[in-house]
Formats: C-alpha cells, structure tokens, sequence
C-alpha cells in the first residue's frame, strides 16, 4: 500500500498530442508524441498504441500523462513522459483521456 502522500508526487496532468511520428527504431511498434501541456510547456514521449489508433486519430487528441519521471532514452529517442492507458484483453493499450475539454497541463487529481 502506499501513502497518500506518495500518491501525490506523482505529477499527472492533461496535455494535447500535437504532432505524431512514426518510431521504427523502437523494438515494439510505436508513435513519438509531441504533447502540449500549457504552462509545463511541450514534451515528447513514446507510446506504443499503434494497435487502437493511427498517428490521424492521435493528432490533436487529449491524453494523460505522468510529466515527473526522469527522461528515459528509447533507442535514438528520450521520452520525457509517460502517456497512460489500460490494457486491453489483448494487452493493447487504450489511452486515458478526459471526458471532456480541458486545459492543456492541468492536474489529474
């Protein structure tokens, strides 16, 4: 179990996909995201969601991400966030995304 207090460093906000690449150095078939998230300002992350979605249905989509993990290099890129999903029956990721417009960087809480 872990504390409330745990929970809150972890930095989770709403951010816009704003251009997406095709990753085909990435050892699992992926996308290179560039997400807008307001005020935290642009960041760039990996995702592997080519199974749900194709880099149209991705442009100018809200996602969530975790925006305070350290950069992390993926081949010949570095993610410096986490977008998140659920895993689908097949282990496929469905992206989170917020019901409704909201503000770029705005905090999931």
């Amino acid at each position: 179990m872990i504390t409330w207090q745990d929970f809150e460093k972890i930095d989770i906000r709403c951010g816009t996909v704003i251009e997406v690449n095709d990753f085909p150095n990435a050892r699992k078939p992926a996308y290179r995201l560039t997400i807008d998230f307001g005020g935290l300002g642009i960041k760039h992350s990996s995702a592997q969601v080519t199974k749900h979605y194709n880099k149209e249905s991705l442009l100018f989509k809200q996602v969530v991400a975790v925006v305070n993990f350290p950069v992390k290099q993926i081949a010949n890129f570095f993610s410096e966030c986490l977008v998140l999903g659920v895993y689908d029956e097949n282990n496929e990721v469905v992206l989170l995304q917020p019901e409704r417009t909201v503000g770029n960087g705005q905090k999931i809480g």
